[in-house]
């Protein structure tokens, strides 16, 4: 995209841009305890910031200005292709929405979105039964929830970096574990030997891609 007085600005796009994402993800993670609204609320945060750069006002084009400049002579910083910073920053030509890392990004970001929408499914009868969640998703992997949303974070980073989601990044990866490992006393209290052999047989966030153990026990 060439220089456009109308490329930043556009808050009317922040806002349904951020909506649509938001919605979405939750329409998938359905919080409901203060843990869930904790998680997905530092995930909105997370979104707002992007979509706020991307559309409204570009905070790390301008505080990297004059680094740019300098290393990019000629370098339009008001350019909506600028502000992919991976392709600025690796000297790449042409559109960067046919460049590599942007289609390396929806592939997370449909991955995430899928790997929620499949987690919460069999979450969701678990929990309708009292159950373990164990099958799907949670067979090869035991928080495919949170692992879901650090692809789809890592998504919009390959697609658009801000000094801002960057710094967000590595605070929500341990709020997520903290997170996690509540999660797991909690299992562990609820459902005594059968969480802990389900979770001595399935990775925590790296999911396992052998054939899998016999569970503990199985949902019907």
């Amino acid at each position: 995209m060439t220089h456009e007085a109308s490329a930043y600005g556009l808050w009317s796009l922040v806002i349904l841009n951020s909506a649509v994402f938001v919605i979405f993800a939750f329409s998938f993670f359905k919080p409901q305890t203060a843990r869930d609204w904790r998680s997905f609320g530092a995930f909105a945060a997370f979104v707002v910031a992007l979509f706020v750069e991307m559309y409204g006002f570009p905070l790390t084009l301008y505080l990297l200005s004059g680094w740019l400049q300098t290393r990019y002579p000629g370098l339009d910083l008001l350019s909506h292709n600028t502000g992919h910073l991976w392709s600025t920053l690796l000297g790449e030509q042409g559109d960067p929405h046919l460049g590599v890392l942007h289609i390396a990004s929806y592939v997370l970001l449909g991955g995430g979105f899928w790997l929620l929408s499949s987690a919460w499914h069999v979450l969701y009868h678990a929990q309708r039964r009292g159950s373990l969640a164990i099958v799907g998703p949670y067979a090869r992997v035991r928080h495919p929830q949170y692992l879901a949303f650090v692809l789809i974070l890592l998504g919009f980073l390959l697609q658009w970096p801000t000094l801002l989601t960057l710094l967000m990044f590595p605070v929500l990866l341990v709020m997520y574990g903290r997170l996690a490992l509540s999660e797991e006393r909690e299992m562990g209290l609820k459902f005594g030997p059968q969480y802990q052999r389900y979770a001595e047989q399935t990775p925590r966030f790296i999911p396992r891609w052998s054939a899998s153990p016999t569970p503990p026990s199985r949902e019907a």
